[in-house]
């Protein structure tokens, strides 16, 4: 199990190895690495000391300058943002989906470019949003994506939307998610000192449902990485970008 990919294909490629199959939460694509400002599309295209900049900024919650700087470094180079982003993400997915073990499950995080999934993802490969598997006997829901920030990530949706997709999943053994459910202690970032977004749709079908694990990923550096929500166990698998380390179900 990873999630938080980020362009890891190396340590992805060897992530499945002795597992009967391997679940990716999303985040595959790397725009900026927050502990190596140098890495990612962001630095590619302007630079280390732009990356320095706007990492500074949005940590301390000046969105709005940081989207200013945004503005004024693609004006700087003159080139189509949408046609130059997905270039750099292309390159990226071609080696993310090579380096999937088969089988693989997979959903999508909050930076990824989902229409762009079908065209990479290979028969080996199964990918879930709001839909269910059979895994070893037991009944896997997968939903991805993230909920509105003013980060304004490419997959982000409503709040009403996620809830649907949650809602569509039903009662599962294993609720698997890109975002924690909302609850303060997992969804605060220790390094990046702020609450990220969880759901509060993920919550409260946590505790209605009462799935075995609720497994999940987008806080790098969660405050608690590992909780009980009345029956469920409530896992950060990890940030995979960082540690390399995938997480192991056994059942």
């Amino acid at each position: 199990m990873v999630s938080d990919v980020h362009g890891n294909a190396r340590d992805l490629a060897r992530a499945g190895e002795g597992a009967d199959a391997l679940i990716c939460l999303g985040d595959l694509v790397l725009f900026l690495d927050y502990a190596d400002h140098s890495r990612g599309i962001f630095p590619d295209l302007f630079g280390t000391e732009n990356a320095d900049l706007i990492v500074e900024l949005r940590t301390a919650r000046r969105f709005e300058e940081a989207r200013e700087l945004g503005a004024r470094l693609w004006d700087g180079i003159g080139a189509d943002r949408a046609s130059v982003i997905e270039k750099a993400v292309r390159k990226q997915y071609a080696e993310m989906f090579a380096a999937f073990p088969t089988p693989t499950y997979a959903t999508y995080g909050n930076v990824d470019m989902p229409p762009l999934w079908p065209e990479y993802a290979g028969p080996g490969t199964t990918v879930l949003d709001g839909e269910r598997a059979e895994i070893g006997g037991w009944t896997f829901g997968f939903v991805g994506g993230g909920l509105r920030t003013p980060m304004r990530t490419p997959y982000e949706i409503s709040d009403e939307e996620y809830a649907a997709k949650i809602e569509a999943v039903g009662e599962v053994d294993v609720l698997c998610t890109h975002i924690p459910p909302e609850v303060p202690e997992l969804v605060y970032d220790t390094v990046a000192r702020r609450f990220e977004r969880g759901s509060r749709a993920l919550l409260d079908a946590i505790r209605r449902t009462r799935p075995r694990y609720a497994l999940f990923g987008h806080v790098h550096q969660p405050l608690v990485r590992r909780m009980r929500i009345g029956a469920t166990e409530c896992v950060n698998v990890g940030h995979f970008a960082g540690t390399g380390k995938p997480w192991a179900l056994e059942w």
